[in-house]
């Protein structure tokens, strides 16, 4: 059998695309086998945005429920929210004394 021109051209794509393959194989197990991130946990939603006095009390670490004030007819003055405690000042470091 004689080889052609065309012949050996052929036979160069088709070693060139198994070897591709074999590459793309070889990467994709290794990817397989890297270590899956955790997603980013995402932080609890900011007190103000809570509306139900449930869920705000849940949270007591860091939020407070406001009850709402009426006047003395029974209206209505202010609906009840629930807002982020206030947090504590840094302590300052007691001044050496000489």
């Amino acid at each position: 059998m004689e080889t052609t021109h065309v012949h050996k051209t052929l036979a160069r794509t088709l070693g060139i695309s198994v070897a591709t393959a074999a590459l793309a194989l070889f990467a994709y197990g290794a990817s397989a086998q890297e270590k899956k991130k955790e997603p980013a946990k995402k932080p609890p939603p900011a007190c103000k945005t809570l509306k139900a006095q449930a869920g705000c009390e849940g949270r007591s670490a860091d939020c407070t429920w406001v009850a709402e004030s009426k006047d003395d007819k029974g209206k209505v003055k202010a609906k009840a929210y629930c807002r982020a405690k206030p947090k504590e000042p840094a302590k300052k470091a007691d001044p050496k004394k000489k």
